[in-house]
């Protein structure tokens, strides 16, 4: 099944100019039979999908997957995607440091893995303090993007050679905002998926059978690639909307032990959340 991993929403994203719809009947002109809303610490787009679906009952022999991509404290950012019955609100709600995320998404039995993780320095993952310092939680990741339509070229082969070091399944997508990059990336997967659970499964299984994205197609630099001290403002817009949100993160942190026990039962799997409530994550994923 053909699959782009990494769509952004005009519902979810504030840069993102296309809506739910218009993306689905784009990818599918180009035969594509998923995709992926992974709109910013937001799941809006997929909530844009399903009343969508629900009034329309349309597009039926189109899969649309529940994701998020999240912005991390001190990692960048990161493709989630929770079982089909799991809902944490605390996942849109940004700056949560990287081990927390990781030890949420992996007890509630979700998978994670970092988006463009060789691309602009203050959004990805292996170009953090936090990866530098501690490389051994590349061990605990489920699944690299190596293949994304808005990164540099080099930024690809560098998340390939990531992947197949750490014998990690390589996923692609095309990051597309826009309507132009839109089927630019796929991932091809041989399991048959009918919801998150199925993903979930598909990843944890390897059968991802292969991936790649048109790096050509994206050309132009970024805006904010041309500006100096990026950087340096967006460590301060990170922190900054991450200090405003840290009540609303405290709250929901208070919350997970009553989501357990209304979710344990829908969490996979059972042994690799007990390991993570046990404290040991990097076993976890071995």
């Amino acid at each position: 099944m053909k699959f782009d991993l990494h769509c952004h929403t005009s519902h979810g994203s504030l840069d993102g100019k296309v809506s739910i719809e218009n993306y689905i009947q784009l990818l599918q002109r180009h035969g594509f039979d998923g995709m992926l809303i992974t709109d910013h610490n937001s799941y809006n787009g997929y909530r844009a999908y399903k009343k969508l679906h629900e009034s329309t009952h349309k597009y039926d022999d189109f899969i649309v997957l529940k994701g998020v991509e999240y912005d991390t404290l001190d990692a960048g950012h990161f493709l989630v995607i929770m079982p089909d019955r799991i809902k944490l609100p605390i996942l849109e709600i940004r700056g949560m440091p990287l081990s927390l995320l990781m030890r949420i998404v992996h007890v509630f039995g979700g998978i994670l893995g970092p988006a463009h993780p060789y691309g602009a320095k203050f959004l990805s993952a292996m170009h953090s303090k936090k990866l530098k310092r501690h490389p051994e939680l590349i061990y605990d990741f489920d699944f690299i993007e190596t293949d994304n339509t808005c990164n540099p070229h080099q930024g690809n082969i560098l998340a390939r050679d990531l992947a197949k070091r750490y014998h990690k399944p390589a996923i692609a997508g095309s990051d597309a905002h826009k309507v132009k990059y839109i089927g630019t990336a796929y991932t091809d997967i041989d399991y048959t998926i009918k919801g998150n659970n199925d993903f979930i499964n598909a990843v944890r299984l390897k059968k991802i059978a292969g991936c790649r994205c048109r790096d050509e197609v994206y050309s132009e630099p970024k805006v904010v690639t041309k500006i100096l001290p990026v950087s340096l403002a967006w460590k301060v817009y990170n922190y900054g909307l991450g200090f405003l949100k840290a009540y609303s993160r405290k709250v929901n942190l208070k919350n997970l032990k009553e989501l357990w026990e209304k979710f344990k039962h829908e969490a996979l799997p059972e042994n690799k959340a007990d390991l993570y409530r046990n404290g040991h994550p990097h076993h976890a994923s071995k």
